[in-house]
């Protein structure tokens, strides 16, 4: 598995006709090219082997010739219960509870404090996912202290807790019949992974409010994708909107200020990872719409994936020798550990809070929370670490964002409108 990035990392060498020296093999060691390909490599250790025992199963028809007592676990990891809801609406949220006169104070409570809990886990999440990647820790007079580089060991502290979480909300609460097999949630956890993995690492090349903007705009490809492939149409007012996103981040990339340092000058390492994070992130919500053709809660989803992402990271971690390694770092440095837990608390929590808010306000009201959290993120991270942004950038800014709540405005509106067409009229796509 080292073969690819040795080769990679021995090619300026060929090229100068130099020998390879320790420091550019440290230096290669340290590149995201590298370290991407080291951890799919340790995923595809556990994927292969997991596919190959789910084919002989499968082609022994061990369901109807299974015996013993790894009967059942077998069958819920490859077979499943094979029952699909008819409609998909039916495996996905429950239904949302409408608001009464009578609870009118109850529906404005509980929606400042899920807008409260959504804005306190993800924008503390933003600013310790900042600090995490971009600064040193234990810096004295005469030390520089050291950064901690190893994004997959973040994945993994985040996934652990959110396994945790879901797990005990599911066996606290009730939760409908599992069906799915459990092998159809590691397609989502490796992707989700990969994606979080992207995310981490894009810290290290491009600024959090460029990071925080390029995820605002993936409606674009989205768009281009839908347009090119499947040959969906579009409302006006999503090109218009799409056109405008694209406006505002043009503007705020390519302003610039005198004071700019080298760490928040978007890289072209910076602008692959965040493809990645985009290209990986709509595979995990396209495959998650997928299995919730299945009759099971968003809280299972969420344990379902997370049990994947556990094996997956922690293998990868013990063969590459990094857990150790990072657990080293977690003792030399106990501010380290402490922003560790509270960012993977802060991203359990907050999907909890996700659930709750989508299930009692819609998705529309949750949209517009996050939106919110997005512009706040991006004025604390301006605020703690320094960040400069130009009036032109400044504008860009809320372009953006103006053109994100003119989305959900118009989303709104033809959601009405769509009740109300006649019958055998069905309203044009949208993303």
């Amino acid at each position: 598995r080292f073969c690819l990035p040795l080769v990679l990392a021995s090619l300026p060498a060929m090229a100068m006709g130099k020998e390879i020296t320790p420091a550019l093999q440290d230096s290669w060691g340290d590149f995201w090219l590298f370290r991407f390909f080291v951890n799919a490599a340790g995923y595809a250790s556990i994927v292969v082997p997991g596919f190959l025992l789910i084919q002989y199963f499968k082609r022994r028809n061990y369901l109807e010739t299974g015996r013993g007592i790894c009967f059942p676990v077998i069958k819920s990891c490859v077979f499943g219960s094979e029952v699909k809801s008819v409609h998909q609406d039916d495996g996905s949220l429950p239904p949302r509870a409408e608001p009464t006169e009578s609870s009118t104070a109850r529906q404005v409570f509980m929606l400042l404090f899920c807008a409260a809990g959504l804005q306190a886990s993800y924008l503390t999440w933003g600013v310790l996912q900042e600090r995490v990647m971009t600064r040193t820790y234990g810096a004295t007079e005469t030390d520089p202290g050291e950064k901690f580089t190893d994004s997959q060991f973040l994945v993994f502290m985040n996934r652990i807790l959110a396994f945790t979480v879901a797990g005990l909300y599911c066996t606290l609460t009730k939760q409908p019949r599992h069906g799915a097999p459990m092998y159809k949630y590691s397609f989502a956890s490796l992707s989700n992974i990969l994606s979080s993995w992207c995310q981490y690492e894009a810290l290290k090349y491009i600024s959090f409010p460029t990071q925080v903007l390029a995820k605002a705009s993936k409606v674009i490809p989205v768009m281009m994708m839908g347009k090119l492939v499947s040959r969906k149409s579009y409302e006006y007012w999503e090109y218009l909107t799409a056109a405008l996103i694209s406006v505002g981040v043009s503007m705020f990339l390519l302003s610039s200020a005198p004071n700019r340092t080298v760490s928040t000058v978007t890289t072209f390492s910076g602008i692959v990872l965040l493809a990645g994070y985009i290209i990986f992130d709509s595979f995990t919500s396209n495959w998650q719409d997928a299995l919730f053709t299945y009759k099971m809660s968003p809280v299972q989803m969420m344990f379902g994936v997370n049990v994947f992402s556990c094996l997956f990271t922690v293998g990868s971690l013990l063969e590459q020798g990094a857990l150790l390694e990072s657990l080293r770092f977690m003792a030399r440095h106990s501010e380290f550990t402490a922003h560790a837990v509270l960012l993977s608390v802060c991203s359990a929590c907050g999907q909890l809070f996700i659930f709750y808010t989508i299930n009692q306000f819609g998705a529309a009201v949750f949209t517009i929370i996050m939106t919110l959290r997005q512009a706040f993120a991006i004025l604390l991270s301006c605020l703690i670490y320094g960040h400069t942004v130009t009036v032109v950038g400044g504008l860009g800014i809320a372009v953006v964002f103006m053109a994100l709540f003119l989305r959900v405005y118009a989303r709104s509106r033809m959601k009405k409108c769509s009740k109300k067409l006649p019958p055998g009229e069905t309203p044009v796509q949208k993303v």
